[in-house]
């Protein structure tokens, strides 16, 4: 299934964040693994779907891409920022009508930031210019909201969105996501259109989550059983236990 985990450096024998991430594309569909250098000169920029403006330079991102879109489900860049998605399924059906996908700003993100945070910044602010919606499935078809961990050496975000409104938690220590909204009353940031659906300091995920669809994709259990099992790896949490936890099926 589709899982992301990160863990700070503060967590780990090393000391270096470690990320890690499935990738649950469709039967056939090739996911290939791309090396794109720094990108010059502005313009308009062609995306899986929609064309928006092109910066003046982008940053050198090594992804992984699914064969027929332009973003990517995961990848990292020059700087050392990470991002993978997860596909969240909401009460509020995701739009149908083209334009940013969940891997477009996945891309968006590393080829434009420079740090987690400027990554985060550069998400959110296109996500609310250009919205996001289209078909992403291979074979069929399948419309979703994405959530997303970002990371770099220092630090870590899970920003999970609705539409064109979205909710930031900075991670602490260590962090799974799945396919489901899993942001509490915990949440760092919240855009205005969001905060407004609840009073106070809410539990987002409870507000959004869509209970017949994670009753199918198991969201909220895999994101349980994926914290608990780095939780469990205490001091160990190396490369290789983040893998096992990847190919965990308990």
């Amino acid at each position: 299934m589709c899982d992301t985990l990160v863990a700070l450096a503060s967590e780990t024998p090393r000391g270096r964040l470690l990320f890690a991430k499935n990738s649950d594309r469709e039967r056939n569909e090739a996911q290939v693994l791309e090396m794109h250098p720094r990108r010059s000169g502005g313009g308009d920029l062609k995306l899986t779907y929609i064309s928006i403006p092109d910066v003046a330079e982008t940053h050198a991102v090594l992804i992984s891409r699914p064969c027929w879109m332009w973003g990517a489900e995961m990848g990292a860049n020059e700087h050392g920022v990470v991002i993978g998605n997860e596909a969240l399924h909401a009460r509020v059906p995701a739009q149908r009508k083209r334009a940013l996908t969940g891997m477009d700003l996945v891309r968006l993100g590393l080829e434009r930031g420079a740090s987690a945070a400027q990554a985060l910044s550069v998400i959110i602010g296109l996500l609310e210019v250009h919205g996001q919606g289209g078909d992403c499935g291979h074979l069929g078809r399948f419309y979703y909201h994405n959530g997303f961990i970002i990371a770099d050496a220092r630090e870590a975000y899970v920003l999970e969105t609705v539409g064109r409104d979205w909710v930031v938690e900075r991670v602490a220590g260590r962090r799974s996501l799945s396919n489901a909204y899993s942001i509490g009353a915990g949440w760092s940031d919240i855009s205005p259109g969001l905060a407004a659906q609840g009073q106070g300091r809410f539990d987002v995920a409870a507000h959004l989550i869509d209970e017949a669809r994670d009753a199918v994709s198991f969201g909220r259990g895999r994101c349980a059983r994926g914290q608990a099992l780095m939780d469990g790896a205490g001091d160990q949490l190396t490369p290789g236990a983040m893998m096992a936890i990847l190919r965990d099926h308990g």
